[in-house]
């Protein structure tokens, strides 16, 4: 057995790296791919994130065979936030081999050690708006559209190979209480009254962004400074967000808590769950996938949890009870919520879903190695 470790340069190499996991979870009901579209942009000149970060990708071949992949990213941002010389490891798959996950894991380090970093990291992307973490439990339940999936052997993979535990995100779905008795809409309408707040409108999608996206991102930054692995948004992360979020996101499903002088507190952003849409393409927006999607985003069943920030100023006035209520109202008309990825040791977050029938079902983890 020959396993061969080659940087990605060329176009064809760049496919074999995009392509490898749609083929290794081909047939796979758990696994969510994301938008092809979106993924070739890693390798465009104009990668909104080639400002602030520096990124390297690895094809691995046995026997001439694809059998792996990994890329490792010095985000420059996150390593001055945290003081920290790190690369970050994202978009590890590989075959169930063992010997192959070593070799790439050890080119990536070879390169983080040239790069003169100290610390490898991951699975964490550009930012936190990307996908991260290992899937370390829940692998019967389907991936959303936000979170990785990946084969229970890879933790084996890289726990073997020295990696410790970072951090652990837990995602949940939550469902109205049984014996819900609308305590959560009274309590929010007495901390709306006894502050003097409202609720921001919008007529459509277009409305709500132009009125409220700039609060939304000044806000995001605020309550997500101190959380992990996040960096600060440029204007690039804010237009690709936006346009993202004209995809997706209804204004029924998205609310603004707003103070006497219209200054944003609070806000809540869920859409509708798009992955049984993007699941059996591949993530290729075929004529089929299209009208999957538009029936997904007019009439959902269930619905992701995208963002919640609170302006800590607020934290300890009760302003989470209106977000609950929110949430209430939304759930009304779907099956259930996934929360996605929630930081374990985010007490405030975790705290929010003891309001609801939760039902904790997936766990995630970062793990981190030290090279020097």
């Amino acid at each position: 057995m020959v396993i061969t470790i080659t940087k990605v340069a060329t176009k064809k190499q760049q496919k074999e790296f995009l392509d490898f996991p749609l083929k290794l979870y081909k047939g796979n009901p758990y696994f969510t791919p994301p938008l092809y579209m979106d993924e070739k942009k890693i390798f465009r000149k104009d990668f909104v994130y080639n400002d602030m970060c520096e990124a390297v990708y690895f094809n691995a071949y046995k026997d001439g065979v694809m059998a792996g992949r990994i890329s490792g990213i010095i985000q420059r941002a996150a390593n001055e936030k945290t003081g920290k010389k790190q690369v970050r490891f994202t978009r590890f798959d590989v075959v169930e081999d063992e010997e192959v996950a070593k070799e790439l894991f050890k080119t990536l380090e070879e390169w983080a050690l040239k790069k003169g970093m100290n610390e490898v990291v991951g699975p964490l992307s550009f930012s936190d708006l990307e996908r991260e973490g290992l899937l370390i439990d829940g692998f019967d339940y389907p991936a959303t559209f936000e979170e990785t999936y990946n084969y229970p052997y890879y933790q084996t993979f890289i726990e073997n190979y020295g990696y410790q535990k970072d951090v652990d995100w837990t995602g949940s779905r939550i469902r109205i209480p049984k014996d819900y008795d609308g305590e959560v809409d009274k309590l929010a309408a007495f901390v709306m009254k006894r502050y003097n707040l409202h609720l921001g409108t919008a007529r459509n999608t277009n409305e709500f962004l132009k009125k409220y996206a700039d609060g939304i991102f000044e806000l995001l930054d605020k309550s997500y400074e101190l959380l992990y692995g996040t960096v600060p948004f440029t204007e690039g992360m804010k237009k690709m967000m936006i346009d993202n979020f004209r995809l997706v996101i209804d204004v029924k499903n998205v609310a603004v808590i707003l103070d006497e002088n219209e200054r944003m507190i609070c806000f809540g952003l869920a859409f509708p769950a798009i992955a049984d849409a993007v699941r059996p393409s591949g993530g290729r927006l075929t004529p089929t996938t299209l009208i999957k999607l538009l029936k997904a985003l007019k009439k959902p069943n269930v619905i992701d949890l995208c963002l919640i920030g609170v302006d800590p100023e607020w934290l300890n006035r009760g302003v989470s009870i209106i977000v609950s209520a929110g949430l209430m109202n939304m759930l009304k008309n779907v099956e259930y919520a996934e929360t996605n990825m929630n930081l374990e040791d985010n007490y405030a977050i975790q705290n929010q879903w003891k309001r609801f029938d939760e039902q904790k079902i997936k766990r995630h983890r970062c793990y981190v190695k030290k090279l020097l």
